[in-house]
């Protein structure tokens, strides 16, 4: 198989186990496919989520390791996921959720598995654009934590994604990249309450 899942920390499965242990955490996570599951759910394909903080005119862009992102399956099919976070303290768990992008990231990863290179998979966040993609990137010994966005590795947009930019399309980071640039709009301040216009 192609797609390559790099292996999640252990802390941060530790975590996600204990959620899922816990009635009070399922009862409360407000996912009522995770609360009416039949049989044993289970945490699969931990995916590193980078976040892309910032887009520059020139296409550069920096990123961070925001967590890492659980599918929940439960049977066949995944119907949420949980997501861990890394705090002083070490990996914890941050929520349990379910909506379009799990479907979506199965969708993606499906799609990645068809394609006939490495990849390894990961997630990418560009919250400026309300955006998630599965990353495949080309590296696939890189540790799943660390690394920037090749100008060849793929960006997958999961749906939905934003207007104008077509949902489970491959596009290579140095194509869609600048297309992004072009999207997110500097902030102009407007005028202070109680000054001329």
């Amino acid at each position: 198989m192609p797609l390559h899942v790099p292996p999640a920390p252990a802390p941060a499965l530790r975590t996600v186990l204990t959620a899922l242990g816990s009635p009070t955490a399922v009862r409360e996570a407000r996912t009522p496919s995770l609360r009416l599951a039949q049989g044993p759910i289970t945490p699969e394909l931990p995916l590193p989520v980078h976040v892309l903080d910032r887009i520059t005119p020139a296409g550069a862009s920096t990123t961070r390791l925001a967590g890492w992102r659980f599918l929940l399956r439960s049977g066949d099919r995944a119907v949420a996921a949980a997501d861990t976070t890394l705090t002083p303290d070490g990996w914890a768990f941050s929520r349990f959720f379910e909506g379009p992008y799990i479907a979506a990231t199965e969708h993606a990863l499906r799609q990645a598995e068809a394609i006939h290179q490495p990849y390894q998979a990961r997630l990418l966040s560009v919250p400026e654009l309300y955006m998630l993609t599965l990353w495949l990137h080309g590296d696939i010994t890189a540790d799943g934590a660390d690394g920037h966005p090749a100008a060849t590795d793929l960006l997958v947009p999961l749906a939905p994604a934003p207007p104008g930019i077509a949902a489970h399309r491959p596009h290579r980071v140095a194509e869609l990249l600048p297309v992004l640039t072009h999207r997110v709009t500097p902030v102009t301040p407007g005028p202070l309450l109680g000054s001329p216009a």
